[in-house]
């Protein structure tokens, strides 16, 4: 069975595939302060309480753009796992060409999500990730990473406003009855839900522009259930974009 790691700034989400099904998936929070058993006991923990042995376990592939923490899932790949993991990176064959001033400036979770979209729908293709923060990337219709921009996050933008604005509280992130909202909660609700939608629009809509074509705008991370009804140009969002990327780069350099 074939582990999988995407640690992003916030949350690291693992995955579980046994060939090419994913039986598990798991998203704990990322906090580089944690030793290195600490992470190894909430790991063994979360796979033990699936009732699946470490020994089943026989490849592990990490994406990570917090660097410190491969200081800590290196060895607690080898301690808890007996295993040295594929750290996707410079020298990993992705199968996709990056046309990227330089290459090693795209971060793994961008390049994973590009490798297992195209892999899926085999056209040209924008993809946004609602992480941390918001990524667009567009992939050519020839399967080649094109590039792309980076937005601030939803939770970054709704945390600036609650710490920086002393009368507005901290909300739940759901969408309200209406834009015109009848009371503070509501009205930052309608803020933050349809601005971000229409800031994928603005976005996607001058990507597709300018790639001159039509590419379908594919959506994955935590929030994109929450965001994509409201947007015009989203077609799909498929969570498991990145654990599926990791798979299919784990397989062609296996």
């Amino acid at each position: 069975m074939l582990l999988v790691v995407d640690v992003g700034n916030t949350n690291t989400v693992l995955g579980l595939f046994d060939g090419d099904t994913l039986v598990h998936d798991w998203r704990i929070r990322t906090v580089v302060d944690h030793t290195v058993d600490e992470y190894g006991m909430l790991i063994y923990n979360l796979y033990k309480s699936s009732k699946i042995g470490a020994k089943r376990i026989s490849d592990i592939i990490i994406s990570c753009v917090v660097p410190p923490m491969l200081n800590i899932l290196e060895p607690l790949c080898r301690k808890y796992f007996h295993l040295k993991p594929l750290i996707v990176g410079p020298g990993v064959k992705t199968g996709m060409p990056i046309y990227y001033d330089n290459p090693k400036e795209v971060g793994a979770d961008r390049i994973v999500n590009a490798v297992a979209a195209f892999e899926k729908y085999r056209r040209d293709l924008i993809i946004v990730d609602f992480g941390t923060a918001t990524t667009f990337d567009y992939i050519s219709a020839k399967g080649e990473y094109m590039g792309g921009c980076i937005a601030p996050g939803i939770m970054i933008s709704s945390e600036a406003l609650f710490e920086r604005a002393a009368k507005l509280p901290r909300v739940e992130l759901s969408k309200p009855k209406s834009i015109i909202a009848k009371d503070t909660v509501s009205s930052m609700q309608a803020g933050i839900i349809y601005g971000y939608a229409g800031l994928v629009d603005g976005i996607a809509q001058r990507m597709q522009a300018e790639a001159k074509g039509d590419p379908m705008v594919v959506a994955t991370g935590g929030l994109a259930k929450i965001v994509a009804p409201e947007t015009k140009t989203i077609a799909v969002v498929d969570d498991m974009l990145t654990l599926e990327g990791l798979r299919l780069i784990h397989l062609r350099n296996k």
